[in-house]
């Protein structure tokens, strides 16, 4: 198949959809790649990079739709380039379908395929096509750097000769894919951050990550906004309530804000309202990457850069990922292979458009003159409902004392049995052995008897400075060793040398080994 990648026309749009570094990775499953003339320039790519990397060049945006099979663009098509596409053409970008019946039915009518890359599923196996967490993640990179360059002091504390630097201060508000890069850039910078998300399982990545949760107290429990599918969901009034009110109290602290709360195809919740803006000190910062859907601030003006009253800079850009031409490039070209990768299964340069496959499934939003969107939610393997575990009961005063006294009362018998029952082994062996024997006998047992009372209860602790203690209590037996050394008898001489030097090495080998993994952790 061949496929090509159109020049963006959307005004200010640097990226492109095929680079030429993930134009090589598509040959290689078997297409022929095809981009119109400058469609890399504002990117970085000139047309030579890609005619080096065997891409074929066409002059106008007709020549390739009439070239090609399959069409790659980052903004969503217009009228027009679905209106050149042909029937069974496929065509991939950002589409936001929810916002754009019209162009869902013009693409069933002229029988293209189109493929939404902001409609991939989030599951697992689709991370790497989910090209709205990579541009987010660029956003949210990007959005710390716009915060610097507009903030006019250090992000990182410093103690000079001249004074005391501060840190800046900077709140992140949600902790999607966009606020953790925001709150890993600015951590980096040395800024004290603080960040808060209506999902509190989050908090643990936050204060992973060297940034501080902001929790929201409550008399009695209420609605988050903790959902499954990747988003967060919308939070009761009274959650809403609570959270303003951290927000007012946070506010004069904050020197930099970051927003970054939306759901595609909904307006962005207002988080940050005006009297929040007015608490702040002059010349702090609020960057709001929400703007293209009315933005989380009152006062966001989207695509400008606006100083209030009171010298607050407020930045409602609407092309973070835009500003990074050449990085958001190879991410979203590298989401682009990806899918095609799925498309290609046999890596032959032949797409098989497997509708029964989650990933392109769910992308698809136009097929074969029909309108698939939206999809069916992603197949999820059947697991067996377990039963709830019961919870034991905490056992009653009168039920321990009962316990108690029944351990105690088994304990007792098992002592007396083997009190009497070594007893009568003493004995009958005492009838037919001669008194030397039972002499060594009954230390023997002795020794047997405290060993095994004092060594059963210590625990074995290898691997750490408690294995000294453990071989100093098992090497005992060298007491014994020692007391039936000077015996006559020549058996008894040698086992007990034996004895002893075993336990010797039990001893001061336990020592040494500990004393040498103790040296593992020092420094030298």
């Amino acid at each position: 198949m061949k496929v090509g990648a159109l020049k963006e026309t959307f005004g200010g749009e640097a990226r492109v959809a095929v680079t030429p570094s993930s134009a090589g990775h598509l040959g290689k499953l078997g297409h022929d790649v095809y981009v119109e003339s400058g469609a890399g320039n504002r990117a970085g790519f000139s047309d030579e990079d890609y005619r080096k990397a065997s891409v074929t060049v066409c002059q106008t945006a007709a020549e390739l739709i009439g070239a090609v099979d399959v069409v790659a663009k980052v903004r969503q098509p217009t009228e027009a380039e679905i209106r050149q596409m042909r029937e069974g053409q496929t065509i991939i970008s950002f589409f936001y379908p929810a916002q754009n019946a019209d162009l869902l039915a013009l693409a069933k009518e002229q029988g293209v395929t189109a493929i939404a890359m902001d409609m991939v599923p989030r599951i697992s196996r689709a991370q790497k096509m989910d090209a709205l967490s990579s541009m987010a993640n660029i956003a949210g990179y990007r959005a710390v750097i716009e915060a610097a360059n507009n903030f006019g002091r250090f992000f990182t504390g410093q103690v000079t000769a001249a004074g005391k630097v501060p840190p800046a201060k900077v709140l992140v508000v949600g902790a999607g894919v966009a606020g953790l890069a925001a709150i890993g850039t600015s951590v980096s910078l040395g800024a004290q951050v603080h960040a808060f998300d209506v999902r509190p399982e989050v908090a643990e990545q936050i204060e992973s990550m060297g940034a501080e949760f902001v929790f929201l107290e409550f008399d009695e429990a209420a609605q988050d906004g903790a959902a499954t599918g990747g988003y967060a969901a919308p939070s009761s009034p009274e959650f809403r309530e609570k959270q303003l009110a951290k927000f007012r109290e946070l506010a004069p602290q904050m020197d930099i804000v970051i927003t970054t709360a939306l759901i595609p195809g909904r307006d962005a919740p207002k988080l940050w309202t005006a009297d929040m803006v007015a608490a702040m000190k002059q010349g702090s910062v609020i960057i709001d990457l929400a703007a293209e859907k009315g933005g989380n601030c009152d006062v966001t003006v989207p695509d400008e850069r606006i100083v209030t009253e009171n010298g607050v800079v407020v930045i409602g850009y609407t092309d973070f990922p835009s500003r990074m031409g050449a990085q958001a490039s190879e991410l979203y070209g590298n989401n682009i292979r990806h899918f095609m990768t799925d498309l290609t299964p046999k890596k032959d340069g032949v797409i098989d458009h497997n509708m029964e496959d989650d990933v392109i499934r769910g992308a698809t939003v136009a097929h074969d003159h029909d309108v698939t969107w939206p999809p069916p939610p992603p197949k999820v393997a059947a697991i067996a409902a377990q039963k709830p575990k019961e919870k034991k009961k905490a056992p009653t005063p009168e039920e321990r004392r009962a316990a108690e006294a029944a351990a105690f009362k088994a304990e007792t018998r098992s002592q007396v049995g083997l009190l009497v029952g070594g007893g009568l082994l003493l004995l009958l062996i005492g009838l037919v052995a001669p008194a030397s024997f039972m002499s060594h006998f009954i230390v023997f047992v002795l020794a047997c008897f405290v060993g095994f009372r004092i060594i059963w209860n210590v625990a074995h602790s290898l691997h750490t400075p408690l294995m000294a203690i453990t071989n100093a209590i098992s090497s005992i037996i060298i007491l014994g060793a020692l007391m039936q050394i000077g015996s006559g008898s020549a058996w008894v001489v040698i086992l007990g040398a034996l004895a002893v030097l075993m336990a010797s090495v039990n001893i001061f080998g336990g020592f040494l080994v500990t004393r040498r993994m103790l040296a593992m952790f020092q420094k030298s």
